[in-house]
């Protein structure tokens, strides 16, 4: 599409919702949605919402026109579309939910047969980043690097692809929430039983390389129709590779990438996009090798995402607005950044300070169920905190979990544990137990060795202690 060939704006409008609140989509598709809803009404385009969520922003009567509390689910949608006959749809802002139900109707040809326009990033596009085997191919076209893997359908065929990757292998689900159904396997039994878990969900899996003790770096970009690409922020979690970005202290922007590196990943995230043809928002996500430049893509999202409603939090650039503006034909040029009122869309933003979310768990809530965790999300919720320095940010996220912990400090530790355990076997408390071993007199390059966090992280995290330690010499037992 070009700006001399625009099609014309619809006149209504079907946005699925991402349904129920669940443990991988919460409130930021809320957020997302409501924010899809208001571009849509600014450009006078009756919106109809499926959304059986009652208990959300994006139902209330002063945003969509109609809405229908139904199950975000092809039986249900297509009833509606038969009844409102929309021009288009928006499937990238109810998350995994609205996405997998959009590219179902797909399947089913419901949108050709009532002539439904799909806004934004085109199916193919998503199915290019949904199905592994295909995402694969895809990249591989434009000499990007990705995990070696094998797209299996059976667990018999996931046992023989862990075979000749080697182990230890990662396996991740196809059209997948949350990272449900991914593991990290370090023995045939161990696979067997991740794979007949994971088939349960999906029809497809793909059995990966463990690329252990590798960084974690997420961008956040943006393309419209005439092809101008932005890369509105980049993340970085504080946990290597095999933590769930969920379930990982994640940082914004990054603080340990060398400006090469920085580089080199917005790069191929411009260049993946532009070779998808994502018209829109998209995450993408790499792995990337800490000792040397070698990098692995290892995800991609053609949707809003939790990262996406973190990053517009973080830049104050409104990701979800700008990307419903984008799916109608509007270019990055002429949108006006809602929020800044100054600035064009167009402009990248630039971060003075330094953002960084921490997860909520309450897995006291559930007796019996392991404290571990790993790469599938068990995380409720999150806090994001901001500061002039990480040291900062972090104390004030920590403080904010509302878990009684005082920050990184000066908190009641009673885990029986070993604490050379605790920081090899990830739980909820690990960035408790990091503290802990500094205070132990561990040193970092140890605390390195076993959690591969990465040194800059821990010796920011040394200085806490360090204060810590001095100010209770100074004045006696704080506590």
């Amino acid at each position: 599409m070009t700006l001399t060939h625009r099609h014309p704006l619809p006149e209504t409008v079907l946005v699925l919702g991402s349904a129920a609140l669940k443990i991988g989509e919460a409130g930021e598709f809320d957020y997302s949605g409501s924010q899809a809803i208001k571009a849509l009404k600014e450009e006078g385009i009756r919106v109809v919402l499926v959304n059986p969520n009652v208990a959300t922003i994006q139902t209330s009567e002063h945003l969509a026109d109609e809405v229908y509390f139904t199950p975000v689910t092809p039986e249900f949608v297509t009833r509606v579309i038969e009844t409102e006959q929309p021009d288009g749809i928006l499937l990238g802002f109810g998350g995994q939910t609205a996405l997998n139900c959009g590219v179902e109707l797909y399947r089913r040809g419901v949108f050709e047969q009532h002539h439904v326009r799909i806004l934004g990033a085109p199916i193919e596009s998503v199915i290019d980043t949904e199905n592994r085997e295909r995402f694969t191919t895809r990249l591989a076209e434009i000499d990007v690097a990705t995990p070696r893997s094998v797209a299996t359908a059976s667990v018999d065929a996931a046992v023989r692809a862990a075979e000749k990757i080697g182990y230890p292998v990662m396996v991740r689900g196809a059209y997948a929430l949350g990272g449900l159904g991914s593991a990290i396997c370090r023995d045939v039994t161990q696979l067997q039983t991740a794979a007949a878990r994971a088939f349960a969900h999906t029809d497809q899996l793909l059995v990966e390389e463990y690329l252990e003790g590798w960084k974690e770096i997420e961008y956040e970009v943006v393309r419209d129709a005439a092809d101008t690409c932005l890369t509105i922020c980049n993340m970085e979690n504080l946990d290597p590779m095999g933590i769930h970005t969920g379930e990982s202290i994640v940082v914004a922007p990054s603080q340990t990438l060398s400006d090469t590196e920085y580089q080199m990943l917005r790069e191929v995230a411009i260049r993946v996009v532009r070779h998808l043809g994502i018209i829109g928002e998209c995450n993408i996500q790499y792995a990337l090798d800490p000792g040397s430049q070698q990098y692995r893509v290892i995800e991609i999202n053609a949707r809003l995402s939790r990262s996406s409603a973190l990053a517009s939090k973080a830049t104050g650039y409104p990701l979800a607005f700008v990307a419903a503006k984008l799916a109608l034909g509007k270019t990055l040029v002429e949108l006006e950044n809602s929020v800044t009122r100054v600035t064009r869309a167009c402009f990248e933003p630039a971060l003075d300070y330094v953002v960084v979310k921490t997860p909520r768990w309450d897995l006291d809530k559930f007796p019996g169920v392991t404290s571990r965790i790993g790469s599938a999300m068990k995380s409720v919720g999150e806090v994001m905190a901001i500061g002039r320095k990480f040291e900062e940010a972090l104390q004030k996220a920590l403080r904010m979990l509302d878990t009684g912990a005082e920050g990184l400090v000066g908190n009641s530790y009673n885990d029986a544990a070993p604490i050379r355990e605790l920081l090899s076997q990830p739980t909820d408390r690990r960035i408790f137990a990091v503290a802990e071993a500094l205070q132990q007199g561990m040193t970092v390059n140890e605390i390195h060795a076993i959690t591969h966090i990465d040194r800059w992280f821990l010796y920011k995290m040394a200085n806490v202690v360090k204060i810590d330690a001095r100010l209770r010499s100074l004045s006696g037992d704080l506590d």
